[in-house]
């Protein structure tokens, strides 16, 4: 079953689940098997243009038992293939094939029809009309050039050839590029070329009229026509009148079904536009459309609703005029309940066959039977024709037949065939049996039962049994035997059976349904902005039937994705990496079953920085402001929020340098903006959006303003002294803009204030400063400052208030009284300085306070002195942060910006007393059976004078719950207690405080234990045991202790240290099992019991832990017997091939020394000889004669010869020790190429004689 779809959504494969509406009512087919009529099942159609490259193919297949035979008519006549050779018909077909490619195709042209017939009947089809495409050339003409004034109108004509069918027109240039068309310039449906007006820019020589005709791909170029446009003087504007169609009103036929197609072209200066409107009625907005900028009106699948007057109007500024199009739908025959429907009845049934049509004008209707009209047809009692119906009753067997019906009008026809056929047959189902359905769940669910019999079968369906039939509320049973359930749900799965019977027999048939989840879209792609260049991605999670298979695809404005890697798509989403432009657009996600789908839209919008504003323009020139306007640039999506505006001041800076002027609105193109005198100003406008700034625009032009006097002066006046006897006066400078002109100056003017006195005036250039001497000491003056230039001096300046240098304050603060408040804190109280003495700006006051001594001392406490500032006009303040019964000192002085002034005389004050510090020190000593002796220091801060101590305790169990308090009050000078009648073995804690006068302190703890009897204290350990398991070794012990933190402690025997004992925390538990022990190595272990931070740990006696070797189950075989007697073997054949050697390099003898320097006049050692094992021979110089037991030549060098193998690489970097003989004596090794090889020179030989078998095996060794 084929669905329709949108263009773009993938097509929906789905099972058989679904049965279309249409098919509840469709025509009965009758099963090949049985007898039938001919029945058409394919023909070509009515008008069937050939292509004359192919053979011409003529479809016409029919079915029928028995298989129909065929024959041919052509324009009305019997068409004999036999006199055709190049014609044959296609086996067990009707579909007739031409050869062309002996015979023109035009031979064949004409119309023609297929009959299909057997004993039961004869069927024929449409008059099939076969014509050959056709594109004749286009006549010869000579196109004179057009010369025309501008601002006319011109209709530059095409005239195709008429060919068949007609051809598709355009026109183009010389270089194949479509000419421009626009609302001015336009091409009607007839293919000429219209202008409203002409312009100077529409002369050209290559106006080139095409016509393509499709069938034959074939295009024809019409000769170029030129145009030539003049300006020689101004065309009046005019309204418009219309070129096409011509007068007020026109008239038009359209065919129902078909594309009407209405059009207005108007000429007039400027160019009119065009609209359209339905004089007596609404415009058909879904099936309409406007071509070629409004000027055609495109109705698709006309209706007879369509007709009616339409009206175009053509309007400029100058005027209007209007077109009314008269349209009449006319209409070919068409069906009003569709073709005629088979008929098969059994003997003595009734029937009725209807061909119902309808058409304007009103089409007449011919009926036939087997190609015969039917009344030149045989007579048939049982058959009654009444117009476009035929009445069948009591029908018997051989009254079969096939009956034609014929409608037509002057615009078509139509032609049915439906035959009658009379059988006498059982019932049976279609259907395949056990056929599965699927169907989402809450949707309609279709179970078919197609049946045929004769009588017509009675469909009756059961679900799972057959105890009853089913429900009218959610089922329904059709007429073709289709079982409808209105909403499937998953109790509607199951088996189900449908039974066909009639008055010949009965038929069942099985089908099963199965209901489905739907398929939903459970997080949606979302809305998404992204700036260009960054990554985005699209989810779409999805929950479906697990027995469904489901397949996800994405689309992008209802398209195919982009075949791009950027592109990825994953199980529930799309990844798109550097996001461009072009990916803005519309996504969805598809997600397909073989049942269903679901979809979801989201869009994703691009955006990007904004182009930079272009085209700036400078209007409106005053002399302090311009008009700034602008185009802006491509905006990315993202709406510009804003310009901003800026200068640059290429007088008063370097090239470059630009400055933020003004900001407007996004919405604005324009900016009036406010100048300065003498600047030359050069402006560019950059655009804001979310995204950024845009590049900046290119520069306007320059434009410079004429100087004039400062328009203002400088700010931030200030005054005030950097020495007592001076003024400075600051300013903050114009810059170069506030200038206004060149030579630019500053007037400075002061006086004391409160006197009437003149203005001091000084000019200053290029700085921004200026200091007055010999001014009195911190005297307020009143000070101004002008902007000066070339053309003129600046507004009144405004006066500022400033005072002369500070000096230090000559006096000290006076009646100081201190009020104590506690014995931390005291009050001072003063009398302000007067302002006249302070010499300055008055900043504040400081107290300077310091301890002399503790009350209860009399020795002085020497202590650096606090500092404590009183910012401001103040005439108290407090002393935080004192020690109790304590003597203090203090003095106040005055301070101004300049510094402090004289101090107050010395004054003191007593602090009363506070409580005391907690005890210094608490020790517990002399830890008895019953008693417990206690030792402490006083309080370090005692704060007054002790009155005494408190002493308080309490017993603590096991669960360090505190027991009843014991309180003992003890004087002041005591610092040691005995307590007794305590419990033995018990732990106690300790509270002890000091007291004065005003209360006790805080309290200082300890803990302590009495003992069980004068012997050392008892370990809480019983007997520690080990025992050796498979995985490890078990350690077990007996514990009474209160102590809860037991520890398990084991160490290496042979380890030094005792800080490299290993701990396991073994809390509540009398064994532990202890794995990773090394196999063969003793352990000492131990139990430890950790009670509070400050008591001593108690610990077990010590276990020692061994823990056996793994025998080895290998054979060692440095003991078998063979191996020792094959490495004897090998020592021995080594030892003699070592000793021919020494003997073979031994024959070399003593050589004099003459023969030596006959033989090589430099000496050299010579290489050893790979056959002989011998060294070569080797000479030195009388004067150079190495001493007994020398390492070198007296050289110092050893000469190597053209060989690599040199005597240098055997031994320590070429040291080898020599006889006075040239023998050479000591161990050596050989050395390879890229590495050396270390030789042990033996220093104990000196003497001549040949190496001993011993000093073999020595060297023996060495290679060993």
């Amino acid at each position: 079953m084929e669905r329709r779809r949108r263009m773009g959504e993938p097509h929906l494969l789905m099972l058989v689940t679904v049965v279309l509406v249409g098919h509840l009512a469709s025509a009965l087919d009758v099963p090949l098997d049985l007898p039938q009529p001919p029945t058409i099942t394919h023909q070509s159609p009515k008008d069937y243009i050939i292509d004359p490259r192919e053979n011409i193919v003529i479809h016409c297949e029919a079915k029928g038992k028995p298989h129909p035979s065929f024959s041919w008519t052509r324009n009305g006549t019997h068409f004999d293939l036999e006199q055709h050779p190049n014609v044959h018909m296609r086996a067990q077909s009707g579909t007739l094939v031409v050869d062309i490619s002996r015979e023109r195709t035009e031979h064949y042209e004409g119309t023609y029809q297929c009959t299909a017939r057997n004993k039961h009947g004869t069927a024929v089809s449409n008059d099939i009309v076969v014509r050959q495409p056709r594109s004749p050339l286009w006549s010869k003409e000579k196109i004179k050039p057009i010369v025309i004034q501008e601002g006319v109108s011109l209709v530059l004509p095409c005239r195709p050839p008429a060919g068949y069918p007609p051809p598709i027109v355009f026109w183009m240039d010389n270089n194949f590029q479509r000419l421009p068309q626009s609302n001015r310039v336009s091409q009607s449906l007839n293919g000429d070329l219209y202008f409203s007006n002409v312009l100077r820019e529409d002369s050209r020589s290559d106006y080139i009229c095409y016509a393509r005709f499709p069938h034959t791909q074939t295009i024809q170029q019409k000769q170029p026509i030129t145009v030539k446009v003049l300006n020689q003087e101004p065309v009046d504007e005019r309204k418009p009148t219309f070129l096409i169609p011509s007068g007020p009103s026109s008239s038009k036929m359209v065919l129902r079904g078909h594309t009407l197609e209405m059009e207005c072209i108007a000429e007039g200066l400027p160019t009119p536009d065009i609209s359209w409107a339905k004089v007596s009625g609404e415009l058909p907005t879904t099936r309409l459309s406007f071509l070629h900028h409004q000027k055609i009106l495109r109705i698709v699948n006309v209706s007879e609703a369509d007709a009616g007057d339409y009206r175009c109007t053509a309007r400029n500024q100058l005027g209007s005029v209007h077109h009314t199009i008269h349209i009449t739908v006319k209409a070919a025959p068409y069906w009003i309940s569709g073709a005629p429907q088979n008929l098969v009845r059994a003997p003595g049934e009734n029937g009725v066959l209807m061909c119902r049509a309808s058409g304007t004008p009103k089409p007449s209707i011919q009926w036939a039977m087997n190609g015969v009209p039917i009344e030149n047809a045989p007579k048939d009692p049982s058959r009654k024709v009444e117009d476009d119906t035929i009445i069948f009753t009591d029908v018997q067997t051989g009254s079969s037949a096939v009956y034609q019906c014929n409608i037509s009008n002057q615009y078509g026809y139509l032609l049915a065939n439906a035959f009658v056929n009379v059988l006498s047959e059982p019932p049976r189902v279609l259907t395949p049996a056990n056929t599965v359905y699927q169907v989402i769940k809450n949707h309609r669910a279709l179970l078919e039962c197609t049946s045929f019999g004769s009588p017509i079968p009675k469909i009756t369906w059961f679900k799972e049994s057959r105890s009853g039939t089913l429900g009218a509320e959610t089922h329904k049973a059709h007429e073709n035997g289709t079982l409808e359930i209105y909403v499937a749900q998953e109790k509607n799965s199951g088996k189900y059976t449908c039974v066909a019977r009639n008055s010949l027999g009965i038929y069942e048939n099985h089908v099963h349904l199965e209901v489905k989840e739907p398929t939903r879209i459970l997080k949606q792609p979302e809305y998404r902005v992204v700036q260009r260049g960054r990554s985005v991605v699209f989810e779409c999670k999805v929950k479906h039937d697990p027995s469904l298979v489901p397949t996800m695809t994405w689309l992008k404005d209802d398209g195919e994705l982009p075949d791009d890697e950027r592109f990825v798509v994953d199980a529930d989403s799309l990844t798109i990496s550097d996001v461009t432009e072009s990916d803005a657009g519309m996504y969805k996600c598809i997600m397909n079953t073989t049942l269903d789908h679901d979809s979801a839209i989201a869009e994703l919008t691009v955006v990007e920085r904004p182009e930079p504003p272009t085209d700036l323009e400078l209007t409106d020139h005053k002399k302090r402001s311009v008009q700034l306007t602008w185009i802006p640039g491509d905006e990315h999506n993202s709406p510009i929020q804003k310009f901003l505006i800026q200068y640059e001041d290429s007088l008063h800076h370097h090239r470059g340098h630009w400055h933020n002027l003004t900001e407007v609105p996004g919405t604005k193109t324009t900016a009036h903006l406010k100048l300065s005198p003498y600047v030359h100003y050069t402006f560019r406008v950059l655009a804001v959006n979310s995204m950024g700034v845009s590049r900046p625009s290119f520069p306007s032009k320059m434009y410079k303003t004429e100087p004039s006097a400062p328009d203002e002066n400088p700010t931030d006046v200030h005054g005030f002294g950097t020495e007592h006897d001076n003024l400075v006066i600051s300013w903050k400078p114009l810059t170069g803009l506030q200038a206004n002109g060149p030579g630019l100056h500053y007037r400075v003017m002061w006086r004391q204030k409160m006197m009437d006195t003149d203005w001091m005036t000084a000019n200053v250039t290029n700085n921004s400063k200026f200091v007055v001497s010999g001014t009195p000491t911190f005297v307020p003056y009143e000070i101004k400052v002008q902007a000066v230039n070339k053309y003129g001096i600046g507004p009144e300046p405004a006066i500022a208030l400033g005072h002369s240098g500070e000096d230090l304050p000559v006096a000290a603060p006076e009646s100081v009284q201190v009020f104590v408040l506690n014995s931390t804190l005291a009050e001072v109280h003063w009398e302000p300085v007067p302002q006249k003495l302070i010499r300055g700006y008055l900043k504040g006051y400081k107290v300077y306070y310091w301890k002399e001594r503790n009350l209860h001392k009399h020795n002085p406490h020497h202590t650096e002195k606090q500092i404590l500032t009183f910012s401001g006009n103040h005439s108290k303040g407090k002393l935080p942060g004192l020690h109790p019964f304590s003597l203090y000192s203090f003095n106040i002085r005055v301070y101004n910006g300049k510094g402090e002034g004289p101090p107050s005389h010395n004054q003191q004050f007593e602090t009363p007393e506070g409580v005391p510090s907690a005890p210094s020190s608490l020790t517990v000593s002399n830890s008895n059976l019953d008693s417990l002796s206690l030792e402490w220091n006083p309080p370090r801060d005692r704060n007054g004078l002790l009155t005494g101590y408190t002493l308080k305790y309490h017993p603590v169990n096991n669960s360090n719950e505190l027991g009843p308090e014991e309180t003992l009050a003890l004087a002041a000078n005591e610092t040691s207690v005995t307590l007794l009648n305590l419990k033995y073995s018990t732990r106690y804690k300790f509270y002890l405080n000091a007291k004065t006068s005003k209360g006790p302190g805080p309290a200082v703890t300890q803990e302590a234990i009495t003992i069980v009897d004068e012997a050392p204290a008892a370990s809480p350990f019983g007997s520690v045991n080990s025992s050796r398991a498979e995985d490890g070794t078990l350690i077990s012990w007996e514990y009474w202790g209160p102590e809860r933190n037991i520890y398990l402690e084991y160490i290496d025997e042979n380890s030094e240290g005792e800080d490299e004992w290993r701990k396991e925390l073994v809390n509540g538990s009398q064994n532990f099992m202890l794995r990773g022990l090394k196999e063969g190595l003793t352990y000492r272990v131990r139990l430890v019991a950790q009670g509070h931070a400050d008591q001593e740990p108690h610990r077990s006696k010590e276990l020692t832990v061994t823990v056996p070797a793994v025998a080895s189950r290998q054979v060692d075989i440095a003991t078998q017997g063979w191996f020792i007697g094959l490495m004897c073997a090998i020592a021995l054949l080594i030892l003699i091939l070592l000793i021919i050697c020494f003997i073979q390099r031994n024959k070399g003898g003593k050589y004099p020394v003459k023969e030596k320097e006959d033989a090589h006049t430099d000496p050299e050692f010579q290489p050893m000889k790979d056959e002989d094992c011998t060294f070569g021979e080797y000479s030195d110089n009388e004067d150079h004669k190495p001493l007994k037991g020398s390492r070198t030549p007296s050289s110092g060098t050893v000469k190597r010869d053209d060989s690599d193998d040199s005597l240098v690489d055997y031994g320590e970097g070429g040291d080898g020790q020599f006889n006075e003989d040239g023998s050479f004596i000591g161990q050596y090794s050989g050395k390879s190429p890229g590495r050396d090889a270390a030789a042990v020179v033996n220093e104990g030989h000196e003497s001549s004689e040949a190496p001993s078998p011993i000093n073999a095996m020595n060297s023996l060794n060495s290679f060993v």
